[in-house]
């Protein structure tokens, strides 16, 4: 029997899959719905079409970005042959010509016979199809009232804002201190404490922050309540956020023996604990804002960001509660999703949740088992993070801190991180040997 499936999407997520799946003699229909329909965010006709930066981060093998890419090359992308073609000089960085890598994917995708495109917009899903559905963030209107059936109410999370994670190993702890409130319950939290010097001129430099512009296609985000920027609430009033996420009570400063002035909370981002988030930030202040500012809150002055605030429109899976380890929906098995409506979050990362999503379907048109990926690399972990049970889930993107630590301590954060990414590098060379 003819081995088949559709693809809905030529972004990123959609054409990796596609071709990929196009290269093992699967016959794909492609749909897309440009240049019938743009989103708000999209303006060529080409696909892999990038919006916001034109930068694909590092290459280097001891960085996030870099291992990432690796452990792509090892599962076979078309896109990184795409963006090495059409690279423009960016340092370390992967950059390229955004029209260049747009046509050149276009090219490939577009010369594949075992693919057949469709141009239109699609507002229906058979559940009783093997489909994969990579429309991206942006993903509204009929498509998204039919994933919305799809996964039995269980609506798509729409957010405007996102505070920063930060790596456990860059806090200093003689200054942070784990501790509940009134000691109820488990120590679940990270407190970072402030006098009354420090937190002055904290909100100092809080309220003459620069902040991001938005882009048209977020249009004019209403502020929440439940999700207020924290530069917003810190214009409000000196104490506003001493009495709102910045509250002191019922914690005691070990190091002074009395309640701070006002008091940062960490929450554990992932299971392993290496990450956290910084209780009550979202904000829409520019990354190096961010940077300079959250520094200044005690036991940060180090701090290593693995993501940082964000504002903007985004359309997102409740994927810990909807999604397998496959990708697929665990209610509608043959219904598979890719790419950043996952939350997977970034263009490379989009790209490479497209070449999973890809070999669990061969691996289902073949009626197999794939293994499960190791818990050693990147995208084993990023799997693991979007399929796991997580009250706060927001999208998450490559980064080390997510990764298990070594058995040795390497002190050279650099040469860490290289092991880090070799361990990666040769567990997937194995998963990829055993995933035939």
């Amino acid at each position: 029997m003819e081995k088949q499936v559709t693809i809905l999407g030529a972004g990123l997520a959609g054409c990796e899959a596609a071709l990929w799946l196009a290269e093992q003699g699967v016959q794909v229909d492609l749909y897309e719905q440009k240049p019938v329909k743009f989103s708000p965010a999209h303006k060529s006709e080409g696909f892999a079409e990038l919006v916001c930066s034109n930068s694909l981060k590092a290459d280097r093998l001891d960085s996030a970005s870099g291992l990432l890419k690796a452990e792509m090359k090892l599962l076979g992308s078309h896109l990184l042959k795409a963006a090495e073609a059409t690279r423009v000089a960016a340092g370390g960085a992967l950059a390229v010509d955004r029209d260049a890598f747009s046509a050149a994917v276009t090219e490939m995708v577009k010369s594949q016979p075992n693919i057949t495109l469709h141009t239109g917009e699609v507002t229906v899903i058979d559940e009783n199809r093997l489909t994969l559905v990579a429309t991206g963030p942006l993903t509204e209107g009929a498509l998204a009232d039919e994933i919305t059936r799809l996964t039995g109410g269980d609506k798509l999370s729409f957010y405007d804002a996102a505070a920063p994670i930060v790596t456990a190993e860059s806090l200093d702890m003689n200054k942070v201190f784990a501790a509940s409130r009134y000691g109820r319950g488990d120590a679940d939290y990270l407190n970072c404490p402030f006098n009354k010097e420090e937190y002055e001129a904290f909100h100092a430099a809080l309220v003459s922050a620069e902040r991001a512009p938005l882009h048209e296609f977020d249009g004019k985000l209403t502020v929440y309540e439940g999700c207020m920027p924290i530069e917003v609430m810190a214009g409000r009033g000196a104490d506003t956020m001493r009495f709102g996420p910045l509250r002191p009570v019922g914690l005691t400063d070990p190091r002074t023996g009395h309640r701070p002035w006002a008091n940062v909370q960490l929450r554990r981002e992932n299971v392993g604990g290496t990450l956290y988030n910084i209780v009550g930030f979202q904000t829409n202040l520019k990354f190096g804002e961010q940077k300079r500012v959250f520094s200044m809150i005690p036991g940060l002055e180090n701090a290593e960001f693995v993501r940082y605030g964000v504002m903007h429109r985004n359309t997102f899976l409740n994927s810990p509660h909807l999604l397998s380890a496959g990708l697929n929906l665990k209610k509608h098995p043959k219904v598979y999703f890719a790419g950043q409506i996952t939350g997977f979050e970034g263009y490379m990362e989009s790209a490479a949740c497209g070449l999973l999503a890809a070999r669990s379907i061969l691996a289902a048109l073949e009626e197999r088992q794939l293994p499960e990926l190791p818990a050693e690399t990147m995208l084993g972990q990023l799997v693991r993070y979007i399929t796991t049970e997580n009250k706060n889930f927001q999208p998450m993107g490559a980064n080390m801190g997510i990764l298990p630590p070594l058995d040795e301590h390497i002190r050279d954060k650099r040469e860490r991180y290289l092991a880090i990414a070799n361990r990666a590098v040769a567990a997937m060379e194995q998963w990829t040997e055993n995933a035939q």
